[in-house]
């Protein structure tokens, strides 16, 4: 059986009240450990899958799902070992918990090829995906993904202790956030610091390794499927490196690399009528 360690948070935000409210929350057990995904417009024939990023669950794509929603039956799950999902077995990482997405997204989605869009940890999962069951993606869509070769020195993040208050733990997130995830003071609100502390406190998978890996450069030779990739230029985890993303993605169908301008890690989140435009385009374009 799955381990679900932690409390289950509600977000009381009114754009993720209003998006939940809006949605199918489909409980789908896998072997024995429950996923948890939420599903807009499923009625529609094109489905596409979201893979949010590490500490977070699907509320990282609280700006792009009524975008994206419009054109596609949006699929977006909470990754194992995060946000409402368990924690399969001896999970420790995206290979551990990649055939675990696989195997729910045959279940659920109707056991059709379709796009596949991950952002940082959930693109590097994707991406493990896509490499081992290619006929289940038709589109690879990558965004701030790690596991190039291109990261920088470990940024410096906070912990938590135990007796933290509210304002302190606040505190936490806010430097965490404006260090890795925001290029920008003005991009973090009050619904930015929500979502945070909701999904911070229930991710179980805590000491992920891969992302500091090369591991992509041999996964992309597995995929069979146009692949097009994002990051915020000011991506703090990447930036210097961004410059090699052609050649580090070269054995590959790569169709299109894009670099958000003055845009941090969480591009999606930060400029994400920008990225909405492109994520429609790249979505819309023949195969």
């Amino acid at each position: 059986m799955g381990v679900f360690v932690g409390e289950r948070k509600t977000v009381n935000d009114p754009v993720v009240l209003s998006l939940l409210a809006q949605a199918d929350r489909i409980d789908h057990p896998v072997n024995g450990v429950n996923q948890v995904w939420h599903v807009w417009n499923r009625t529609s024939s094109q489905p596409l899958v979201l893979l949010h990023g590490g500490s977070g669950s699907w509320t990282h794509w609280v700006r792009n799902i009524e975008v994206l929603s419009q054109t596609h039956a949006v699929w977006a799950m909470d990754l194992p070992g995060m946000g409402d999902s368990e924690l399969p077995p001896n999970a420790k990482d995206a290979d551990d918990i990649a055939p675990w997405v696989a195997k729910g997204m045959a279940q659920l989605v109707g056991g059709q090829a379709c796009p596949l869009m991950g952002f940082s940890f959930g693109g590097l999962t994707a991406g493990f995906v896509a490499a081992q069951h290619p006929e289940s993606v038709s589109r690879l869509l990558l965004v701030g993904v790690p596991g190039l070769g291109m990261f920088v020195d470990p940024l410096p993040l906070r912990g938590f202790q135990n007796n933290m208050d509210m304002d302190q733990r606040k505190a936490v997130n806010r430097h965490n956030l404006m260090s890795i995830m925001l290029a920008h003071e003005a991009s973090l609100s009050a619904q930015t610091l929500e979502i945070q502390e909701a999904n911070v406190v229930r991710d179980r998978l805590r000491r992920r390794r891969i992302a500091r890996s090369t591991i992509m450069l041999d996964l992309q030779k597995q995929w069979r499927c146009p692949v097009h990739v994002l990051w915020g230029a000011k991506d703090a985890l990447y930036e210097p490196h961004l410059g090699e993303a052609a050649q580090r993605l070269s054995n590959c169908d790569v169709r299109d690399i894009t670099l958000l301008v003055d845009t941090g890690h969480w591009a999606n989140y930060e400029n994400a009528s920008a990225f909405n435009a492109w994520a429609l385009t790249q979505l819309a374009a023949a195969l």
